[in-house]
């Protein structure tokens, strides 16, 4: 089996090594046929696949760690409305067999309007759904934010940097005492919104769905950033802003501490992993919802 190169970099030599034998067990164990090359995200390998009965899946073959745990929860509770079907799981490896979509269509291929509304509709449905027990919590999360902070803004140069986090994090501790209970995908950009194949008669079962949730348990929004940002258009975040949170439902005060919360975090990351400056587009975001 060929395993792709940038797979291999991201996700080191143990877990590319085991990958054959562990997809020629979940093959034989849930009675699958590959039905064409592999394909590949940032941390899983993912095999098309035929089950017995004829129905076309994916084998998604990828380790279980703090973001990857929680998928399987999810797509449960949601059990298919608005979202790719889990129809096997095996918990130990974190191996899951999905219900297979149509890989060659996703938002980028529509406009970036009617792409945000889409995603803006998907969110009001997940995150109608309380969260379940046991996954990550949007308040532990913010807390641990809020403590990284002022040590972190300290290794930027630039005082309006300094000041643009410490604004964000002033933001989130305005909302940080009702940190919500809703479950949560997280990472809902256009690349993770798939089109399905068609079914009986040749129609889909929905427009589109999401796939790739890395859930949480909190405020919806804290959902919106990624729309915000994939295909930027510095001119268009507040008007993609005010079109999420219109479609969401969401009061628009909390859904800006809370993006301002999500902009906090990606800095941070930034800031983790030795970025001379935080990616422009949080910046971009973070300063047009302060000016807002």
């Amino acid at each position: 089996m060929e395993i792709p190169a940038e797979l291999a970099r991201t996700q080191g030599s143990a877990f590319v090594a085991a990958l054959p034998a562990r997809a020629a067990d979940f093959l034989k164990r849930w009675e699958l046929r590959r039905t064409g090359p592999a394909m590949h995200g940032m941390c899983a390998l993912v095999l098309p696949v035929e089950r017995a009965d004829g129905t076309p899946a994916m084998l998604k073959l990828q380790d279980v760690d703090a973001e990857t745990a929680g998928e399987p929860v999810a797509l449960r509770v949601w059990g298919g409305d608005g979202a790719v079907r889990l129809l096997e799981y095996d918990e130990e490896s974190g191996t899951l067999l999905l219900e297979r979509l149509d890989a060659t269509r996703d938002l980028s291929g529509v406009s970036v309007r009617d792409g945000v509304s889409v995603i803006a509709g998907l969110l009001a449905r997940l995150t109608a759904a309380p969260a379940p027990a046991g996954l990550r919590r949007l308040a532990e999360i913010t807390e641990a934010m809020l403590d990284e902070t002022p040590v972190a803004v300290r290794s930027l140069a630039d005082d309006a940097e300094r000041r643009l986090l410490l604004d964000c994090a002033a933001a989130v501790c305005e909302v940080a005492g009702e940190p919500g209970d809703r479950l949560l995908h997280w990472d809902l950009h256009f690349e993770n919104v798939l089109a399905p194949l068609p079914g009986a008669g040749g129609r889909a079962r929905e427009p589109w769905l999401a796939i790739d949730p890395k859930p949480l348990a909190g405020d919806p929004g804290f959902e919106l950033l990624p729309a915000l940002v994939n295909r930027f258009d510095e001119g268009d975040i507040l008007g993609r802003f005010d079109l999420m949170t219109e479609v969401m439902g969401l009061e628009r005060g909390r859904a800006r501490a809370w993006t301002l919360g999500r902009v906090l975090q990606n800095c941070l990351w930034d800031i983790r992993d030795g970025e001379p400056v935080p990616a422009p587009t949080s910046l971009a975001v973070g300063r047009a919802l302060l000016a807002r």
